[in-house]
């Protein structure tokens, strides 16, 4: 296809300098010794806290203090162990795609975007948010498929379904309008390599925003909010997913961390407004990374969770009421892109490696640094089923 690009960008490397502690002065050391003893009995002390010949606190004694932060107390319930899936590396297609008011023209276009990316090797397959229909409260009822219903009454998954299969692929399909009896849903649908559907996600935060003059946009007024997180394990790997504004929400993103997740796909469809404004933010306050304009929130969800996270937006079509922002991106768990395009339509395709994930959270250990003596993420539907079972 002459209208699609295919991008694979190298990532980029940030080196982490080796540190070192030089054996502390006589009142430095003194004042150390205070601070443990505030935290430990002297019985504790005895026993934890060893100097060695250079006068540094040893090992031992850094190890303990950490338990009495009680990291392991920072998630409830407690974190999943990280654990690298059978397939730790492989290729993931971003196809970010143009969207018309012709349903027909849409599913067929994916199907024919979806073969390409195969084709050049993607295993993950990711879609944009709302990929066939146009994205307006008009639309959506207009659209709206019934999923549960499968085969004639949603033609757009049953081609999901029937491409998951054939090619040998896992999908997270982006988004469709979903009708569920009176109700409708902003709805993802992945699909793993044999073809049936692995998991639902609907919208649990919905896109209500009033900026005078700007943009105005309530998906209240048509659609219903979803109830449960949704995290899946496929061929390649424990994915969890959110829809766009569900991104904002780091709570999400974190409780899919202490689930075990290895990446984090958002389909989504940032605007004019939010887009280029949320990026400068970031960029400003969070981390500081000097890249160009595109990767809006996804650093700090790569960052604090130290996992993969990729987004998948529709391309820009400025003759539309809802004018998206583009640049899907791969980010790694460092907050590095990987990968990411502008707004016209294109397939990026970059690799995935799990076990850069290891890597990092070796390099920096905060989730083992974690203060639950002070503060607590409780994974409410996690701890209501340990409860029943």
């Amino acid at each position: 296809m002459n209208a699609i690009k295919m991008l694979s960008s190298p990532s980029h490397h940030i080196h982490t300098p080796q540190s070192s502690i030089s054996s502390p002065n006589s009142s430095c050391f003194s004042a150390e010794i205070r601070f443990h003893a505030a935290l430990f009995s002297p019985r504790d002390l005895k026993r934890t806290i060893c100097i060695n010949s250079g006068g540094a606190i040893s090992s031992v004694a850094m190890t303990t203090m950490k338990s009495s932060f009680k990291p392991e107390e920072a998630r409830i319930p407690p974190a999943i162990p990280f654990s690298i899936p059978p397939i730790t590396k492989f290729k993931i297609a971003l196809c970010q795609l143009s969207v018309t008011a012709d349903k027909e023209r849409n599913i067929a276009h994916a199907r024919q975007v979806i073969e390409e990316a195969a084709g050049n090797g993607a295993h993950l397959i990711v879609l944009p948010e709302i990929w066939n229909s146009p994205y307006s409260n008009d639309s959506f009822p207009v659209y709206a498929e019934d999923i549960d219903a499968g085969g004639n009454a949603s033609p757009s998954t049953a081609m999901l379904s029937e491409l998951s299969q054939t090619l040998q692929i896992t999908i997270v399909g982006g988004s469709i309008p979903e009708r569920s009896g009176d109700r409708l849903y902003n709805t993802c649908c992945v699909f793993g390599s044999d073809g049936k559907l692995k998991a639902k996600h609907r919208k649990i935060h919905l896109f209500d925003i009033d900026i005078p003059g700007q943009i105005t946009f309530e998906e209240s007024k048509t659609l219903t909010a979803g109830e449960t997180p949704t995290i899946v394990d496929t061929d390649v790997g424990r994915i969890g997913i959110g829809i766009c504004y569900d991104i904002r929400f780091q709570e999400l993103a974190a409780l899919y961390a202490a689930r075990g997740a290895h990446l984090l796909c958002y389909p989504g469809a940032f605007n004019m407004t939010t887009g280029p404004l949320h990026w400068e933010l970031l960029q400003r306050a969070r981390y500081r990374i000097s890249f160009p304009v595109y990767s809006l929130e996804l650093l700090p969800r790569a960052a604090d969770c130290q996992l993969y996270v990729a987004t998948c937006s529709p391309a820009r079509d400025t003759g539309s009421n809802y004018v998206a922002w583009g640049h899907s991106t791969l980010v790694g768990p460092f907050g590095e892109v990987l990968a990411t395009t502008e707004h016209d339509e294109a397939i990026v395709i970059s690799e995935v490696d799990y076990t850069v994930i290891e890597q990092r959270r070796t390099y920096l250990p905060f989730q083992r640094q974690r203060r639950g003596d002070l503060y607590q993420l409780v994974d409410v539907q996690r701890l209501n089923s340990t409860r029943t079972s």
